[in-house]
């Protein structure tokens, strides 16, 4: 089985503009994250997909791989798409699965990679799973920027959304957990996303796997064992970059 990791990142961040180069412990995030999932040995090839040339310069200049794509992309998985189809070409091959890894998750645990795999080599049925996270606090819980999501009795996703959901008077307490963006897709799901319109959801929540939602397909969510923090503000930055400092990898 061969297996692409496909990492997205853009220096035009609405909440961060240009946190994929902004150091943590002295290393940009983007190189954090393209070195830590390089160290999953599952996958056949990890790549960056960007549309912004020091990024590209960046992560080549390091002996790493990188994919330059468009600037029209508004969500991540399509410019994944875009990138597995240019890696495709160039090397030959095709892939059975892809995994997008934001680019924004420096705290990424290679193992967390298998995590997210692991229904879909027993399960054929599972088009593309995410990892679920748990919410420990009322301010995560309140943040906009922590994609929350309920789930069913399967673990399948029933909603994500960036408010409190699904509601307050229960607190950060299950059956709801936020997304972790670790998202497998098998790779022909992946191409019949892209061709898929975008969502009336999927744009006012600004999340991607709500286009897959809205189109009557699921999601499975994964739990894992790893604590992790996303970096959308310069706080989340200083926070990870306190998190990390004790960090065994």
């Amino acid at each position: 089985m061969k297996v692409l990791c496909i990492i997205p990142a853009r220096m035009g961040s609405s909440r961060f503009p240009g946190k994929p180069m902004e150091k943590i412990l002295g290393v940009p995030m983007i190189e954090q994250v393209y070195q830590r999932v390089a160290l999953n040995k599952t996958l056949t090839t990890t790549v960056v997909a960007t549309c912004d040339d020091i990024i590209l310069k960046h992560i080549n200049s390091i002996g790493g791989r990188a994919i330059m794509t468009g600037l029209q992309h508004e969500r991540a998985s399509d410019r994944c798409a875009e990138a597995l189809l240019k890696v495709e070409a160039e090397d030959n091959c095709k892939f059975d699965i892809v995994v997008m890894v934001q680019g924004d998750e420096p705290m990424v645990h290679p193992d967390m990679i298998d995590e997210a795999l692991s229904p879909m080599l027993i399960e054929k049925s599972i088009l593309v799973t995410n990892l679920l996270g748990e919410i420990t606090t009322d301010d995560e819980f309140e943040d906009r920027n922590c994609i929350k999501t309920v789930i069913d009795r399967n673990y399948d996703a029933l909603y994500f959304s960036r408010e409190p959901i699904p509601t307050r008077a229960l607190g950060f307490n299950k059956p709801m957990g936020k997304q972790i963006c670790i998202i497998p897709f098998r790779r022909e799901f992946l191409l019949r996303y892209i061709q898929l319109s975008p969502t009336p959801l999927e744009i006012a929540e600004s999340i991607d796997m709500m286009r897959v939602l809205e189109n009557g397909f699921k999601v499975r969510m994964v739990p894992t064992k790893f604590n992790t923090k996303a970096v959308d503000t310069e706080a989340d930055r200083l926070a990870v970059e306190a998190l990390l400092i004790n960090d065994s990898l």
